[in-house]
């Protein structure tokens, strides 16, 4: 039970191999800062490596309103005696516009936000913030936005307070209260529009949107914008072992589940991978792992098998269908070791962590594997020669977590959870290390061709 460093077991021809892995994963997170983006970066490499819309393929993905897409590589057994499924999500904690943002104040234009998903908000004031997403005009035009990540673009900024004025404002606070979510505000511009009285800053802004992108006050109502950090992705330590970047919640799952499909050839039992959104929000709405789209995509995978697609068949599919729910868990603090019971608890470098539950306090919300599960996935992995750990999510009365697993369980299909263990996980620059990543890949992918 004493899991050690695994890096102690690789050579140093392998630890090449997992640093040329690790770039591929760097470059995904610099692309694929939003849900729609990381569809984008996923169906591109799906369509490279044979992938296609075609259900009546071997290899078939689908794309669900732009922020989800489900993957599939057809085995040589039944598809009556299940499917092997991983599922991770995309979307990740960040700041969204609000449908009426802009506004000016004190000569500055400012941009008004609400936080998604489990946030500091002190960790989002006084840093460089980029802003993505779509417009949909009222043409019906769609206008795609990034600006903050190139060399030469502007970044944005929420203001913080000067600790000369803030002992009462702030200092005296609570850490979690010391930033308002109401004063999460962006700031967007200063300069005013000539010839302009009212809100001539605002103005200018506006023309600049309208001239670059078409845009106007009104399709801020039509349009999904995000701010999220315009930091990249870089090696992290001197011997350059981690990661730091944005997003790594729950995007290296995202990434190791796509190289792992691509790379299953020929498996036995038909595989399945499932890019969710809408995990760090409840798992809710109409691109989320609780809607209709995995039944649609399976009624148009046993169709264009040339098999007959009815409701009887399709719990028998789910109900013996195996499943790992692809999500991190938070390592070992190094500062706050406190908030980890050590002896169940996963570490950095050890690979990627197997969790029996989540839920917090009584396993509550949780999705608890049963014994024989659990037996089979570590038979498996050991046979492989996976590097992994098991852990949970810091002690039972600190705090907790939930995974899309439970949604999945519902049909009476075998599922745990198992992915990378990460630091400083919800911040705007999470850290994770290089061979929990490539252990990663190799964990779905030996689940796949098993």
């Amino acid at each position: 039970m004493q899991r050690q460093s695994g890096w102690k077991l690789k050579s140093l021809e392998d630890i090449k191999n997992i640093y040329a892995f690790a770039e591929g994963y760097k470059t995904f997170l610099d692309e694929a800062k939003t849900e729609r983006e990381a569809v984008r970066c996923i169906t591109r490499t799906l369509g490279a490596e044979g992938f296609s819309t075609d259900p009546s393929a071997d290899r078939v993905f689908a794309v669900n309103r732009g922020k989800e897409v489900m993957a599939f590589v057809r085995g040589s057994g039944d598809i009556a005696e299940g499917l092997n499924i991983v599922v991770a999500h995309i979307d990740a904690p960040r700041l969204d516009l609000k449908q009426n943002p802009l506004y000016e104040d004190v000569d500055l234009a400012l941009l008004r936000t609400h936080y998604y998903g489990g946030i500091k908000k002190y960790q989002w004031v006084a840093a460089p913030l980029a802003l993505h997403g779509i417009v949909v005009k009222a043409n019906g035009e769609s206008v795609d936005v990034s600006i903050g990540e190139e060399e030469d673009d502007p970044v944005f900024l929420i203001d913080d307070l000067l600790p000369h004025l803030s002992r009462k404002t702030q200092d005296d606070k609570k850490l979690g209260d010391a930033i308002d979510g109401e004063k999460l505000v962006v700031l967007f511009g200063s300069l005013p529009l000539a010839g302009v009285d009212k809100e001539p800053v605002k103005q200018y802004i506006l023309k600049m949107l309208g001239d670059s992108y078409g845009m106007t006050e009104d399709d801020f109502v039509t349009a999904e914008l995000e701010v999220v950090p315009a930091f990249r992705a870089k090696d992290v330590g001197f011997d350059r072992s981690m990661i730091g970047g944005y997003g790594q919640d729950d995007r290296v799952s995202a990434y190791t589940l796509l190289k792992s499909l691509c790379s299953a050839k020929g498996p036995r039992r038909h595989c399945l991978a499932i890019f969710a959104d809408k995990e760090e929000i409840g798992s809710e709405g109409s691109t989320s792992i609780k809607s209709t789209f995995l039944h649609v995509f399976l009624d148009d995978i046993l169709a264009g098998m040339g098999i007959k697609a009815d409701e009887a068949l399709m719990r028998k599919i789910l109900f013996r269908s195996k499943a790992l729910s692809a999500d991190v868990n938070g390592a070992v603090n190094p500062t706050f070791q406190e908030v980890h019971e050590k002896q169940n608890a996963c570490y950095l470098g050890r690979g990627p962590c197997v969790t029996k539950f989540t839920g917090h306090m009584g396993k509550v919300g949780a999705s608890d594997a049963n014994a024989e599960y659990v037996a089979e996935i570590a038979r498996l992995f050991d046979r492989s020669g996976v590097i992994w750990q098991t852990g949970e999510l810091g002690k039972i009365d600190e705090g907790g977590g939930g995974t899309v697993a439970k949604h999945l369980a519902v049909y009476g299909m075998d599922i745990i959870d198992c992915g990378a263990p990460l630091l400083a996980m919800h911040s705007p620059y999470e850290l994770s290390n290089k061979l929990d990543i490539f252990e990663t890949y190799r964990a779905f992918h030996v689940f796949f061709t098993a």
